[in-house]
């Protein structure tokens, strides 16, 4: 059965305006373990979660899960604050960054996860997308100084992140669904 689209906006202009902000912000950074810019990691978390939009074609706001997309690290790793993420990109692409960072405050690392896990959760399906397609990017392979036990809390961690994130799309959960039975294996 043909499904007809429902993207009611898609704009490849704020797409490039937040991935130069993006590759600003993180400039110098490298992807921890190699000497690759940091950039590349929203860059393939924005293309999962364009690979997902388009597989669905009933996302009704594909410009914030891809804006959030390239942004999401932004605030947790970069001296650049939401306040400044909100003038430039508005109040529903600061609120999704803001969602998707993890606050130190919270906690321990597991409380942390929980809390942005919580503040996701409040936040429209899209920007669950993006939690989802971020560890899927993550869960590639782990770093070759990882322990068994930290790949174990590592992939238990997705799976509370699939557990409960996953409802807001299939097609992320299933690729994340398969990177969790394969990852550190």
């Amino acid at each position: 059965m043909y499904r007809v689209p429902v993207m009611t906006s898609w704009s490849p202009d704020l797409w490039l305006r937040a991935f130069d902000f993006a590759a600003q912000a993180h400039s110098g950074q490298e992807l921890p373990g190699s000497d690759l810019p940091y950039i590349l990691h929203p860059c393939a978390v924005a293309m999962e979660v364009s690979a997902a939009i388009a597989a669905r074609g009933d996302v009704e706001q594909p410009d914030l899960a891809l804006a959030c997309a390239l942004l999401h690290d932004v605030a947790e790793d970069t001296p650049v604050g939401i306040d400044l993420i909100r003038k430039e990109f508005g109040d529903a692409v600061a609120h999704g960054v803001a969602a998707l960072s993890k606050v130190p405050s919270a906690g321990d690392k597991a409380a942390q996860m929980k809390d942005s896990i919580r503040r996701v959760k409040e936040q429209p399906p899209e920007v669950w997308m993006v939690k989802l397609a971020d560890r899927v990017n993550n869960l590639r392979s782990p770093p070759h100084h990882w322990t068994a036990a930290k790949i174990a809390a590592y992939r238990e961690e997705a799976e509370l992140i699939l557990a409960e994130l996953g409802s807001a799309c299939p097609v992320l959960s299933a690729r994340l669904r398969d990177r969790i039975a394969s990852y550190g294996r």
